[in-house]
């Protein structure tokens, strides 16, 4: 196997018509924050190199197949996993049949609406793949020592013999991250420690895989971060109770090193809208937490860490969401007139909360950027939280759903490895990794999920990423209303004007005018 490590990133068009950064323009802009390559990644797959299996129990035979009937059985680190799940699935249909019950939900032929088979966790015949490594070392501001994060991405797939011999090998909807830590802050490059500076640097260098990920033995537990596990758990058609949706699970498992298993934890910034809006004192406790102007300034910066005594341990996220920030996620059922539900008659923020809060930080000096209105408050509270960033941009409920290096190569142009979301964060991380390599102190602040932070950079000018075609844009620029100064800068490109594509007063989409 070759050890150069090849950084390619296919850009392709999500919609018909859509304006696109060139194959040699995305090499440059993904350089040093992902491995995407199939050919790459089948060979990092079936060489056994990075399996789960094979990083956390390296001492496991090689010939044992790594299907997931055996992987959660035999790694008695995840073996907190299955239960976990099905726990959340068995919630799931509960909810589901006592609010549409006149549908039925299961798995197979026969049913209104059509369930993830948790059969496929058990089952002989899948096993997960790897479909891609993310370099997050933009997330270092959740902890400096470790140097932020390097997540290895698994795609559920599922094995048939085929008549004549063979195999075929189908994508499930379902993925698996690894998140283990940039560093271990004991490793050392010789005698010196390693540096952060050091570890940027391979990135940005191309360097060999095993340099960027480590070696084929299993990571030492103060590298073992969390598992984030993201399932399809739905798919219900139209019908004359609802519009075409499609449900997703988020779950976090974190990583005991005590009792060396990945244990159910809290996802982060996940609001628990339910569980504050029935408690008055919790209720309180979050609007003044938030609101505090430390506090708000990391919140407007994107880079806030909500304690856990605020959140859920669990997220379903429903597909298609419309541009609306009221329309995407529940979290805005805290905000004044827009609670449903017991106890959302008592928001948490009202409107004068949040302007209020705003002139407090003015007053004290802190230049916010991006939560300058309550309706950049109400979208940033929405795109902090794991359920509306995944809402907003992604792929069918996938942020990084890889390239299908299982299909035959010619057909890996047609894929999409990730979603416009993730292509536009991509020069704001590449600047982060550059700071480190030069040992200065990255800015970490980001932008909205909708709409990328360019960083002074061109690279994005003219694309759907930023102000091209199917760019995320202000309604009010295009004179429809009163600026809304969180979002003066959401223009798009010359030629192209901002129009309602979705129940939106503020956000619309780029298109071509139109006479």
């Amino acid at each position: 196997m070759s050890r150069a490590l090849r950084i390619v990133v296919a850009a392709a068009a999500l919609f018909g018509g859509v304006v696109s950064l060139s194959a040699a323009e995305n090499v440059q802009l993904a350089r040093g924050t992902a491995i995407t390559d199939p050919d790459l990644l089948r060979r990092l797959d079936q060489s056994d190199a990075l399996t789960i299996a094979s990083l956390l129990r390296p001492e496991r035979n090689a010939d044992i197949p790594l299907t997931t009937d055996l992987l959660f059985s035999s790694l008695p680190q995840l073996k907190a996993i299955p239960p976990a799940i099905n726990a959340e699935l068995d919630r799931y249909i509960s909810r589901y049949k006592a609010t549409y019950p006149g549908e039925t939900i299961g798995v197979g032929e026969g049913f209104d609406v059509q369930l993830f088979d948790r059969a496929n966790l058990r089952s002989r015949d899948t096993r997960f793949v790897l479909a891609g490594i993310v370099n997050r070392m933009d997330r270092a501001y959740v902890s400096e020592e470790s140097c932020g994060e390097i997540r290895l991405i698994y795609r559920l797939a599922r094995y048939e013999s085929r008549p004549e011999g063979g195999k075929t090998a189908t994508r499930l909807p379902m993925t698996l991250n690894l998140v283990m830590k940039a560093r271990d802050a004991r490793q050392t490059d010789g005698n010196n420690p390693v540096t952060c500076a050091a570890i940027a640097r391979r990135w940005l260098d191309d360097g060999d895989w095993q340099e960027l990920i480590g070696s084929r033995s299993s990571p030492h537990d103060a590298m073992l971060d969390r598992i984030e596990t993201n399932i399809q758990v739905s798919v219900a058609p139209k019908s004359a109770l609802h519009d075409f949706r499609s449900d997703y699970l988020l779950k976090v498992f974190k990583y005991d090193a005590a009792r060396k298993t990945f244990e159910e934890a809290t996802l982060e910034n996940q609001i628990d809208r339910d569980r504050i809006l029935a408690d008055d004192a919790l209720r309180r406790d979050f609007r003044d937490w938030l609101l505090a102007p430390e506090n708000l300034r990391e919140f407007d910066r994107g880079t806030v860490l909500i304690p856990e005594r605020f959140l859920a341990t669990s997220a379903v996220v429903p597909t298609p969401a419309g541009l609306d920030a009221s329309a995407l996620q529940p979290e805005f059922g805290m905000m004044q007139g827009e609670g449903k539900g017991e106890g959302s008659d008592v928001p948490v923020f009202g409107d004068d909360d949040v302007v209020g809060a705003l002139n407090q930080a003015a007053a004290r000096g802190i230049d916010l950027q991006n939560v300058r209105s309550v309706a950049g408050f109400q979208r940033r509270l929405n795109d902090v939280t794991c359920a509306g960033c995944h809402q907003t941009r992604g792929i069918g409920g996938f942020h990084f759903p890889g390239v299908d290096w299982l299909v035959d190569k010619s057909s890996n142009s047609a894929n999409v490895p990730a979603s416009p979301h993730f292509f536009g964060d991509q020069l704001r991380r590449r600047d982060i990794l550059t700071a480190f390599a030069a040992g200065k102190r990255p800015d970490f602040s980001r932008g909205f999920a909708s709409r990328p932070q360019t960083r002074g950079g061109r690279e994005l000018a003219g694309t759907e990423y930023q102000d091209g075609w199917g760019a995320h844009c202000s309604l009010q620029n295009a004179g429809s209303g009163t600026t809304d100064k969180s979002f003066t800068s959401w223009s798009c490109a010359k030629g192209l004007t901002c129009q309602a594509a979705a129940a939106s007063r503020r956000i619309g989409m780029c298109f071509i005018k139109t006479r």
